[in-house]
């Protein structure tokens, strides 16, 4: 009896089938039960010929196809003529070792899987021989395939399958990847194995693989994961995107020759090419998908959203180029309406215009949606963390990188390491400070998928980090770059090792966690919170409380303990300086009820959405957590997300939270919010709860990109009313620079620059003047107040004749740094209270105020 039957789909090997056969017959596997179906696609050098000689051993069966050559047509045919239920699938040329042919089929004959792939990309598989572009082709094919379908080597040619499963392969099934055509038809429903294998290059004949080849690939697999992506309409949105290009560029073009300024012509030019555009991409790119007047209605809404988000991001390719890299804007318009236009062919394909003939499951339709906002928010980031302005806290710790140090004052010493590295590859601007905080938003995001895929599956890892990229807290530690973004990250990686050790029983992991930790407490002190949350999870985990016998934890609080000893030498050094302020400041300023504040904050860095969801969650749970495994696993993610808001519930009882502290509660509990998003939880709030998360992540988007593209190139007909008082620094330094001159003419002094705050002003002012260093700049410690790090860096000076020129944001701190105070007394012949309009291409943004005197008698 037949047991399977093997598939070999062939096009001119002639030189490779008799050593195939021998290779195959000469296997340990009883001669009864298989047989071998070649299905040839007009081979024109003799195959079927030297098939035929072959035919004496009734177990080997040919096809001969007529028509193009295909071959997820060729092995669709084979399985339909196959004498068994179980089918092989190798190529002809040996690249496939014959010799694994038993462990492929063995478990899906034994009824163990369903589909059994020889995977070159599993730990013991290998690409042998292969040329280096072969390798990143067939790495970067599988990649790719790997979010929509969960295996490793979705490309691969070799591999088994119970026959009924290719009936549900597509009739629009075309191309070289079968395999993939298979997994994708019968999505959810499948138990997969993947073996490794060592996959050779052929050594007779030529290879079928072309580029035609690859681009139908992608096609096919746009198509497969839910877009409305066919030659067809590629094309004609092709045709449609070349003519709104022109019409883009020429309008553009012609604004600019108009003096309408940047941010207006990029408007207008772009709302021009958007009407062409959408009007013909109904009328004839996307017109099968037509359907009735609210179809119509719900696509146009759709197209608004995608149109404005291909916008500001294309506000910023503008910026970009034209800011940072000095390119005339009639260029630099050319490269921003080509990112535009990706981002709206590929809105158009999956968001607005999807495929109405193959609906995707939801669990499909949100790993697309997963990797589209994802990429997107990575995107956005990248272009604009080079652009937008620092803020106030960013040019902080960009003065504590100028003073580099074991640790300082108000902080831990990592956020300073990381921009010094920054800034010593890219350079003293706004990219070098930043990239820090975007590779360490990278790396939180390859832990916390490792963490969600061990907590809950691959499905929710990747709804996980779509959360993590798009969720305010998320999107903010991935830009700016302060003492959260590396110890996010690290929180991350502690959280992971965590799961590890206590849950998975890994004592390796210990170390990770003892690593993670030390570096987190490099960062910033908050993370020993994660410390807390360890010990009473092993207090309370039956099984976990074995640790407490072990060395392996208290290795890992050793390790995690040199690590910070930076922090510890400095404070020795400097009697514990940093360790009493941070302990005592908040009880110097009095008891104030905040807990109200702290839920605020929780629900604007989660959305409503998301805090709700964690509520519910904490309180109700996973349905699942009947088994010991899953009751486990929820008991992490409330431990170590209820600890540290525990902490700070009862530290808003008597002071008031900054709003971004608790971002990282809840990174434990990030996987199970994403669980929900497409869990069958019953009940009217879990749903509308999840029905309420597509418009909160597109909101946040949105909100995203109109914030960036406001601040860099601003809205036409929007004034700047908002952050007028914290932002717009570059502009500022140049106005403080021409009162400076001025002052210096008339008094033949240089003045000295006093910001009227602990330490913005003046971070602000030295980043944007450290390319010419020609002010003396100095925070309000020159009237004998903290300064924080200015304490140490520029001591209070005694008095002086020189002038000072005090810089503020409000004109009340001219003259008050603490209620009662009186600083006139302090200054020599103090004037008047000015300020001066900050403008931008005649554009105001804000004002600054200052005061100019003839010197400071000294600090009262």
């Amino acid at each position: 009896m037949t047991q399977f039957s093997i598939v070999v789909p062939t096009l001119n090997e002639s030189e490779n089938i008799d050593l195939l056969l021998t290779q195959i017959f000469a296997l340990d596997i009883p001669p009864a039960s298989y047989e071998i179906i070649f299905v040839d696609d007009s081979s024109s050098d003799g195959t079927p010929e030297k098939i035929r000689a072959w035919q004496k051993e009734s177990r080997v069966r040919l096809i001969e196809r007529d028509g193009k050559p295909d071959l997820a047509a060729s092995v669709l045919a084979g399985a339909a003529a196959a004498h068994s239920d179980v089918i092989v699938v190798m190529d002809a040329d040996l690249s496939h070792p014959p010799d694994q042919l038993n462990a492929l089929v063995s478990p899906v004959l034994l009824g163990q899987y369903d589909v059994v792939i020889g995977s070159r990309y599993v730990a013991g598989g290998d690409t042998h021989d292969w040329p280096l572009h072969r390798r990143l082709l067939s790495r970067i094919g599988g990649l790719l395939a790997c979010p929509v379908c969960d295996v490793n080597d979705a490309t691969s040619g070799f591999f088994a399958f119970r026959r009924p499963l290719a009936a549900q392969v597509s009739s629009q099934a075309k191309g070289y990847k079968v395999l993939l055509e298979i997994l994708m038809a019968n999505a959810g429903n499948l138990r997969i194995k993947e073996i490794p294998i060592r996959f050779r290059d052929r050594l007779h004949g030529a290879s079928k693989l072309s580029l035609t080849h690859q681009f139908a690939y992608l096609q096919r697999l746009m198509t497969l994961a839910g877009g409305a992506v066919s030659m067809n309409t590629a094309g004609r949105f092709a045709v449609v995107g070349l003519l709104g290009v022109v019409v883009d560029a020429l309008t553009f073009q012609w604004m600019i020759s108009r003096d309408a300024g940047l941010a207006l012509a990029h408007f207008t030019s772009f709302l021009a090419a958007v009407v062409f555009n959408y009007t013909l991409n109904t009328k004839w790119a996307f017109v099968q998908h037509g359907a009735d007047r609210a179809l119509q209605w719900r696509q146009f809404g759709r197209f608004l959203t995608v149109g404005a988000l291909a916008l500001l991001l294309r506000g910023g390719v503008l910026a970009l180029f034209v800011d940072v890299w000095r390119i005339p804007p009639e260029f630099a318009i050319i490269p921003a309406i080509l990112a535009a236009a990706a981002i709206n062919y590929l809105g158009a394909a999956f968001y607005v215009f999807p495929d109405a003939k193959n609906v995707s499951p939801p669990d499909l339709r949100w790993r697309v949606a997963a990797i589209g906002l994802i990429l997107f928010c990575v995107l956005l980031r990248l272009i604009y963390l080079g652009v937008a302005q620092l803020i106030p806290d960013e040019a902080y710790y960009w003065q504590y990188a100028q003073h580099i140090d074991l640790s300082y004052y108000d902080h831990p010493p990592l956020a300073a390491w990381i921009i010094w590295l920054g800034t010593a590859v890219l350079g003293d601007n706004e990219a070098g400070v930043r990239i820090g905080a975007f590779l360490s938003h990278l790396i939180g995001m390859a832990f916390l998928y490792a963490l969600a895929q061990n907590l809950y599956g691959k499905s929710v890892a990747l709804r996980t980090i779509m959360l993590y990229a798009v969720l305010p807290f998320g999107f903010g530690t991935g830009l700016l770059m302060t003492p959260d973004a590396p110890m996010v990250a690290a929180w991350i990686a502690t959280l992971f090792f965590l799961e590890r050790a206590l849950i998975a029983g890994q004592s390796s992991a210990w170390i990770g966690a003892g690593i993670g930790f030390g570096v987190g407490l490099l960062a910033k002190y908050t993370l020993v919170l994660l410390g807390l949350a360890a010990l009473v999870f092993v207090l309370v985990d039956p099984t976990a409380r074995r640790w407490l016998r072990r060395p392996q934890p208290y290795l890992a609080a050793l390790l995690a303990l040199a690590l910070f000893s930076p922090v510890l030498i400095w404070n020795y050094q400097h009697e514990w300086a940093s360790f009493l302020f941070q302990t005592t400041r908040h009880a110097a300023g009095g008891s104030q009820f905040s807990a109200h504040f702290l839920l605020l904050y929780c629900a604007l860095l989660l959305t409503p959405a998301g805090f709700l969801a964690a509520a519910w969650l904490f309180f109700s749970g996973d349905q699942r957590q009947k088994e010991p495994a899953q009751h486990r696993k929820q008991l992490f993610i409330r431990i170590f997300t209820g600890i540290p808001f525990l902490v700070f519930l009862i530290f808003s009882a008597f002071d008031h939270p900054k709003f971004h502290w608790n971002g990282p509660v809840w990174l434990a509990a990030l996987p199970a919010i994403a669980w929900m998003i497409d869990a069958n939880t019953p009940g009217r709030f879990a749903r509308w709860l999840r029905k309420s998360w597509p418009p909160t992540l597109i909101a946040c988007l949105l909100g995203y990109a109109l914030t960036l593209h406001y601040l860099v190139l601003g809205i036409p007909g929007i004034p700047y009313a908002m952050f007028t008082q914290h932002y717009f620094w570059r502009e500022t330094t140049a106005v403080v620079q021409q009162i400076a001159d001025e002052v210096r003419q008339q008094t033949g002094q240089e003045p000295i620059i006093a910001g009227m705050s602990k330490w913005s002003i003046a971070s602000s002012l030295y980043f944007y003047n450290h390319a010419h260093r020609s002010l003396d700049i100095r925070s309000r410690n020159l009237f004998g107040d903290t300064g924080v790090m200015y304490d140490y860096w520029l001591p209070a000076q005694p008095p002086t004749t020189r002038p000072v020129i005090q810089i503020a944001m409000k004109p009340a701190h001219l003259d008050h740094i603490r209620e009662g105070d009186n600083l006139k007394q302090m200054l020599i012949a103090p004037g008047e209270i000015m300020s001066r309009v900050i403008t931008r291409n005649a554009v105001p943004l804000r004002r600054v105020y200052y005061r100019v005197s003839g010197g400071v008698k000294g600090s009262q």
